[in-house]
């Protein structure tokens, strides 16, 4: 049996690496499987350096093959991967492909594969923010459509997909692979260095991480969150990992200069280095989609600069506070949470380290039956 699973951007390697494992500890415990895995990195995130840092902490593998897509408008991205990967398969002829997330990488790759008969398995399938504005979206329902097997992380995702008519025989709840690696790599990221680095103690830092378009594409908006990051900054240091795409919004709009000196800029971290700056912050500000699980299993009470959530289990039972862009409640949330006041959360279920497992089972007991 082959598999080629797909990697396109950062957060895609932290829910390959526990597949990729499990599908070897398969091979080992069941040799007559004769499991043949192979990643493809399609390039959509292209800085070689920090896919580099991702391989390390994650003890991959080079990938069995690279795309080098780059940037471009969704439309370029998207079609070049496609062309791309179909030669991929045209070679390889897998019997399935594994997709991930929600990028642009996961939807080209699955309408190459599902118009050439192949099999599509969708981790992370489900989720959805109901804002048809986010390329995220567009990209969740239409590889949803389209894949054979679909993996859910939370009970909306299995609510989701029933109520727009996928067949139940394809959905499986599994948990969330995000959580494998976390528990996985737990003794590596203990050994981080980030803190004495960034001389920081624990408890007595927010971390900040800032790039959907919606925040950073609009000076109204930009101004408006360098206003509030400057007044929590009188009282605690933040610690702000830029993403490319932020710098740039920053320098654009001249704006890098009146970030309080109490704002601590970095460049893009590893995962193990940046796992363990959450882990020992009072608090996370962030729009991004994984983090907020991820705070939600190391019980970090999360400020979600965003006015819809994917992963709605992260605010129902975790440490999530979707704050929407009221600037007035955001600050009066914040600083509730600086003085003790936030909730508790409790981990989701199946989010116990064991999701890949389960994937890995599913796929080959039908692959099994199907031969």
């Amino acid at each position: 049996m082959k598999i080629i699973s797909v990697v396109g951007a950062r957060p895609n390697f932290m829910k390959i690496a526990p597949l990729h494992k499990a599908l070897n500890q398969f091979n080992i415990q069941h040799p007559a499987a004769s499991i043949q895995h192979l990643i493809c990195h399609t390039g959509q995130h292209y800085d070689q350096q920090m896919s580099k840092v991702f391989f390390e902490d994650l003890e991959l593998a080079e990938t069995d093959f690279y795309l080098g897509v780059g940037s471009g408008s969704h439309a370029e991205q998207t079609a070049k991967i496609i062309v791309e990967f179909e030669k991929i398969l045209l070679q390889e002829k897998p019997d399935l492909i594994i997709v991930v997330g929600d990028v642009n990488s996961t939807i080209a790759c699955s309408l190459a594969a599902v118009k050439m008969g192949i099999k599509i398995a969708h981790v992370e399938a489900g989720l959805r923010s109901f804002d048809r504005t986010m390329p995220e979206e567009i990209n969740r329902v239409l590889t949803d459509s389209i894949s054979d097997y679909l993996f859910v992380t939370e009970q909306s995702g299995l609510d989701n997909l029933k109520r727009e008519g996928i067949s139940e025989s394809k959905i499986f709840f599994v948990g969330n692979v995000m959580i494998d690696s976390m528990i996985n790599y737990l003794p590596k990221i203990d050994k981080s260095k980030i803190l004495n680095k960034l001389l920081l103690k624990k408890c007595e830092y927010v971390v900040l991480t800032l790039h959907r378009p919606s925040n950073v594409d609009y000076i109204d908006c930009l101004i408006k969150i360098v206003d509030l990051l400057n007044i929590l900054s009188e009282k605690i240091k933040i610690i702000f990992p830029v993403h490319p795409r932020t710098k740039n919004m920053l320098s654009q709009f001249e704006l890098e200069n009146k970030l309080s000196k109490n704002i601590i800029l970095t460049d893009p971290l590893g995962y193990l280095d940046f796992i363990a700056l959450l882990r020992s912050s009072i608090m996370v500000l962030t729009d991004s989609g994984g983090i907020q699980e991820e705070t939600t299993f190391l019980n970090i009470p999360c400020v979600t600069l965003r006015t819809s959530t994917e992963r709605p289990v992260t605010v129902d039972k975790g440490t999530n506070y979707l704050v929407g862009d009221n600037f007035e409640k955001i600050k009066s949330i914040c600083f509730e949470i600086l003085n003790g006041n936030n909730k508790k959360g409790t981990i989701p279920d199946l989010w116990d380290g064991r999701s890949s497992e389960r994937i890995v089972r599913i796929l080959m007991e039908s692959f099994s039956a199907s031969s």
